[in-house]
């Protein structure tokens, strides 16, 4: 097939997806308030880090809610936190309000880069994003352990991680929140992880695209996991497809999983954009949304 022809046939392909999640945004005005499913974005990954104008697009994508950022982390004694202004933070508040949408999430992505594990003033950095978690009524901190702190290629790094969650595991227990780790490990891993740190108020923030690039059996790992130990989860794959084109990914199997195990909670999306639409925030954010919606929300009659 030639490149012009492969090329005519994305355009039909991302025309019918666009045509799709309009029809979902109408119907998606009948789905019921108590879903035990909610569907977000990442402030972040639709090129809005802390910018105000994430939640109307966000509004607009068709999400129930949005994942904040903490802002950049670098070399400075803490986050670059935009919300740290009352002002600012009042703003996002309002406009939430407004839009009808929710934060599900404060994440502290500077960690993908950074080491968890040998940072000097770790504490503070998540003391500053449980400040504002509790300023905006938000429950649960996303915390990647990153690059750096990837377990599988650095199991020496183990017993320092361990002992830096269990130093943060108070001020999340004070603060009533959950800080959700990200991690390489296989889910009987971060099992005993957990069990090593000891606190409810430390779980796993799950991600389907770290399980699958491993080679694992995505349901297996949820199952092993169990309802009480996910507290939040990334509801994509790599990027190259979008979700309904995604074949090693049965969102349907994934959803009568979740079902059974009883879990209940936000599926938050991070990437499977288009390769050939990589910048179509709204195409690739609002097929996906819709796709989801499709499958973990119900329409009333």
């Amino acid at each position: 097939m030639s490149s012009s022809k492969r090329y005519q046939l994305r355009q039909i392909f991302f025309t019918l997806s666009l045509t799709y999640l309009l029809i979902f945004s109408v119907q998606s005005q009948d789905i019921k308030k108590d879903q035990p499913y909610k569907i977000a974005v990442i402030d972040l990954m639709i090129l809005k880090r802390q910018k105000l104008s994430a939640l109307p697009l966000a509004k607009e994508i068709g999400a129930d809610g949005l994942e904040i950022d903490m802002g950049g982390l670098g070399n400075r004694e803490t986050f670059d936190n935009k919300l740290a202004d009352p002002e600012i933070r009042k703003q996002y508040l309002d406009r939430a309000k407004e839009l009808q949408l929710e934060f599900c999430s404060l994440a502290m992505t500077g960690f993908y880069a950074q080491s968890f594990a040998k940072r000097e003033g770790v504490e503070k950095m998540v003391n500053d994003c449980i400040v504002t978690m509790k300023q905006m009524n938000i429950k649960v901190a996303f915390l990647p352990l990153g690059v750096q702190g990837d377990l599988i290629k650095n199991p020496e790094l183990r017993p320092l991680i361990v002992d830096r969650l269990k130093l943060i595991a108070p001020l999340a227990e004070k603060a009533g929140i959950i800080i959700g780790i990200e991690t390489a490990l296989s889910a009987a891993q971060e099992v005993k992880l957990l069990k090593d740190v000891g606190s409810e108020a430390i779980q796993i923030y799950f991600n389907f695209s770290n399980a699958l690039e491993a080679g694992r059996d995505l349901n297996k790992e949820l199952k092993i996991l169990g309802k009480n130990r996910i507290c939040q989860i990334h509801c994509t794959d790599k990027d190259g497809v979008l979700l309904q084109n995604n074949n090693r990914l049965d969102m349907k199997k994934v959803k009568s999983t979740l079902d059974k195990m009883g879990w209940q909670g936000w599926l938050v999306i991070e990437r499977s954009r288009d390769a050939s639409r990589p910048q179509d925030i709204k195409g690739n954010f609002g097929a996906n949304t819709a796709y989801l919606k499709s499958i973990f929300q119900t329409i009333q009659n």
